[in-house]
């Protein structure tokens, strides 16, 4: 009856262990809530339409774009100097006439203001002890201002608003410092803004961003940075009243930007309306002018409006972006004139309180890492001028029909000849039906998806921008969401490169005389042609991840053929791709790295069933063998446990490689490594703890096998995708697994101490010693090994090789931030593991009894 109760807590505490994973890991999804059309449209002209700061300042090197990721938007760092005079006056005039061009195209365009990131570079906090009087930042910043005063100054004298714009926390090293020391920040932030708008008198305000920041954002060489620190509604509504104070004081504005997904208490601010009242509610200075996406997240397409711009009382802006950096950073055509077009007047029936619009022309994502396109100045850029031009004129009549518009800028920019303008009108026209269809799968991405206890995108096999993934959790998450579905998820990335054709073969139609200027017929074709190929080869792609899922899913003998065929024609397609434009700054090749780690991975499903198969065929004839059955009795009796042979134990050690090498597909060492050597640590314990350890080895491989029976069974389906698809996708077989999964592994220590209670005769203080021995030592060495190499690179080293989770993860935005791991959780370990192994060390007191069974 113990032994039976004991039983019962080990599966009560993997149902406690199931139950927490559930929370964590449970997969829902349901339709996207979307905003109900307004009952009437108001059409009035918004007074404030700003633009971003475009290509200014940003170099056009080849050498520089590529697989650059960094999210720095500095317009000023190339004009630095290491000392005195601290700018480069060449670099000063060439970024002067960048903004000046930038300036003049966008006024002519109908925007009025224009946004420059900046702030603490030109701020030296003077008299309050934040740098000493030595200090280099004092007289830099001195230089800063004196150089770029007279090159921001232009637009206003153009008549446009000037907004700098920071993150905050904004920080220098001294900085930091100072603030370490004080329990309000906002009193040094507040001198900091008065020296900004004293030294910069033409600045109209300043924009704040709360929601990013860290080492992504920041500029070799600029030893400034950002920290997200700001993520309680009481710290928003004091940064915000500490920052309207000064701005009352000068009559300037503080436009705070609510792009606050997933960080801290406000992390929803962004999307929720209950969160924003909670923030934001009760601040209605006329200072403040709250800035939002437009969408229900970031910007992609099949999201709905965003709810939060139907809310509050404060002044508003809407975001949009015109070189949609989820989208192919500007490099495919994507007319998003209709979509912006409603957007605004819909979103203005709901809220009078909406006075201006913010169109980025270039920012957004990292700015180095996709197309070499520089607004105005490099690359086929005019495509998403387009879209710079179409807000431009929709914030000053929201009512003009968007074909109108396309086409005036067709005439304006391509040609006047009527068939010519008409033909490429109608590729535009076309675009948003080609990207949506060959950049979004669905259904998945019409649904609003809760994963990881996140919310991920609606474009998740390309995460992110240019990466297409390959990982388990990602692609057979988006099956199972769609799985009835699966057939017109296919026609759709067919039907987006038949449109593509359909796109290339009108701009060939065109007479080359009729345009205003032949090169740009020649780009727009070579743009065409590209996106043909990319989206021929992501058709080929999404085919072969779906048939893959669907055959794990089904055992379909018909699903795995096609799956065959889509791989051969995925693979031809990408060295195509990449051949084609794998050294092509300007229409670069999509990233499969990922999608390969993953195809090399599940490829092997088969062989590894197989495999599973065999094994287990020869644990099933290992009963056959007295020694094996003596490793069986012992793993689930241990208290009537005998020695087993040394050749036993190597069959049992042997099984234990085998199955996991067969579980990793023969391709993650790390996992192997970490595997392997917490059971090989806890037969050291065993040594350690008798003179003579084969009963207790004898134990351990009874336990080993066991558990390597329950994984094969899985992988034993289909392979090791089986075995994932499950853990991601269906809640009742993970819980079941994780169940007996987890009782197995507690079972490993009451085995051994049952082992030592009854065949050694230990006393139960000794046995608890030698258990947390066993325990500890494993824990320890895992902790420190983490804290060696870093949590960040431990988890991303095993998720490169197992395909978990998406391979951009760490190489964008950080495995551990990301899912919000805890960062000290390698101290953790190390510290439970030498706590749990120091005690039982003590609890444990020589000499250690002979072992009773002697093994011939």
């Amino acid at each position: 009856m113990r032994r039976l109760l004991v039983v019962i807590v080990l599966l009560a505490l993997g149902a406690g262990v199931a139950y927490g994973l559930e929370g964590a890991l449970r997969l829902s999804w349901e339709p996207a809530p979307t905003l109900p059309p307004a009952a009437s449209v108001h059409h009035r002209e918004l007074p404030l339409r700003l633009t971003d700061a475009g290509s200014v300042g940003r170099s056009d090197n080849p050498a520089a774009w590529g697989d650059d990721y960094s999210l720095n938007t500095d317009i000023v760092t190339s004009a630095l100097l290491p000392r005195a005079p601290w700018v480069d006056a060449a670099a000063v005039e060439r970024i002067a006439g960048e903004f000046r061009q930038l300036v003049d195209h966008s006024a002519g365009q109908g925007y009025n203001g224009v946004v420059v990131p900046g702030f603490l570079e030109y701020v030296t906090f003077a008299g309050h002890g934040v740098y000493r009087d030595d200090d280099p930042h004092i007289a830099r910043a001195r230089a800063m201002v004196d150089a770029f005063r007279p090159v921001f100054a232009y637009a206003a004298g153009k008549g446009m608003r000037v907004y700098f714009m920071t993150d905050m926390l904004a920080l220098s090293k001294p900085l930091d410092d100072y603030l370490a020391k004080r329990d309000d920040p906002w009193p040094i932030y507040q001198a900091g803004l008065r020296e900004l708008f004293a030294s910069m008198p033409f600045a109209a305000g300043l924009m704040v961003r709360i929601g990013e920041g860290g080492s992504a954002y920041e500029a070799p060489g600029w030893d400034y940075f950002s920290r997200i620190a700001v993520t309680e509604p009481s710290q928003v509504r004091a940064m915000l009243r500490a920052f309207l104070s000064v701005a009352g004081e000068a009559d300037r504005d503080i436009i705070f930007r609510s792009w606050t997904v997933g960080v801290g208490a406000v992390g929803d601010l962004h999307t929720n309306p209950e969160s924003y009242e909670e923030v934001l509610g009760g601040l209605d200075d006329p200072h403040l002018i709250v800035s939002t996406k437009f969408t229900l997240g970031d910007f992609y397409s099949h999201l709905p409006l965003n709810w939060t711009l139907t809310v509050g009382t404060q002044r508003r802006i809407v975001e949009f972006q015109g070189r949609r950096e989820f989208e192919g950073f500007g490099a495919l055509p994507n007319d998003l004139t209709a979509l912006h077009a409603y957007a605004l007047k819909q979103l203005l029936a709901k809220n009078e309180h909406i006075e201006g619009v913010w169109l980025w022309t270039q920012d957004g994502g990292p700015l180095r890492a996709g197309p070499r396109t520089l607004y105005l100045r490099t690359g086929f850029w005019q495509l998403y001028d387009l879209n710079a031009y179409a807000m431009g004129r929709l914030a000053r009549a929201p009512a003009t029909d968007p074909s109108t518009i396309t086409a005036d800028w067709v005439r304006q920019t391509f040609s006047a000849d009527p068939a010519t303008v008409a033909a490429i009108a109608q590729v535009f026209a076309m675009s948003r039906e080609a990207v949506e269809k060959g950049l979004y799968l669905r259904p998945y991405a019409d649904y609003s998806v809760k994963a990881l206890g996140l919310e991920p995108p609606p474009m998740m096999w390309i995460f992110e921008w240019d990466i297409v993934t390959g990982d388990s959790s990602v692609l057979d998450s988006i099956y199972a969401i769609g799985r009835d579905h699966v057939d017109e998820t296919i026609a759709d990335g067919r039907r987006a490169a038949t449109i593509a054709g359909d796109q290339l073969a009108r701009i060939n139609s065109t007479d080359p005389a009729k345009w205003r200027d032949p090169a740009l017929r020649t780009r727009l074709i070579e743009t065409l042609e590209y996106q043909q190929d990319l989206f021929g080869t992501l058709a080929a792609y999404r085919e072969l991840v779906l048939r893959r899922a669907q055959w794990v899913d089904t055992g379909s003998a018909t699903a795995r053929k096609q799956w065959r065929s889509a791989q051969a024609a995925y693979e031809a397609a990408r060295d195509n791709h990449v051949r084609r434009y794998g050294t092509n700054v300007d229409l670069p090749a999509y990233n499969f790295t990922a999608a390969d780690l993953g195809n090399a991975r599940f490829a092997r499903d088969p062989a590894m069933a197989i495999a599973a198969r065999v094994l287990l065929a020869l644990l099933a004839l290992s009963l056959l063998w007295p020694a094996a059955r003596r490793l069986w009795l012992a793993g689930v009796m241990p208290w009537r446990a005998q020695a087993s042979s040394a050749a036993a134990l190597l069959f049992a050690a042997a099984v234990l490689v085998v199955s996991r090498a067969i579980f990793t597909w023969f391709a993650a060492p790390a996992h192997m490594l970490v595997t392997l050597a917490a059971w090989a640590v806890v037969a050291l314990v065993a040594r350690l703890l008798v003179r003579n350890p084969y009963l207790l080895w004898t134990v351990i491989a009874g336990v080993a096998l066991l558990r390597s029976v329950l994984l094969l069974g899985v992988l034993a389906v289909r392979g090791p995708g089986y075995y994932w698809f499950g853990f991601w996708t269906n809640p009742a077989a993970r819980s079941a697994y994780v169940i007996v999964g987890f009782a197995l592994f507690a079972w490993l220590f009451v085995a051994l101490g049952s082992a030592l209670r009854h065949q050694y005769g230990w006393p139960r203080r000794r046995v608890t010693g030698a258990v947390l021995l066993t325990a500890g030592l494993p824990t320890l060495a895992l902790g420190l090994l983490v804290w060696v190499v870093s949590l960040e690179t431990a988890l991303t080293t095993w998720n490169d090789q197992l395909a978990l989770l998406p391979w951009g993860l760490h190489r964008i935005l950080g495995m551990v931030t990301y899912l919000g791991i805890p960062p000290h959780l390698p101290i953790w370990l190390t510290a439970f593991g030498a706590i749990a192994a120091a005690t039982g060390a003590a609890l444990r007191r020589l000499p250690t009894p002979a072992s009773p069974t002697q093994p011939q």
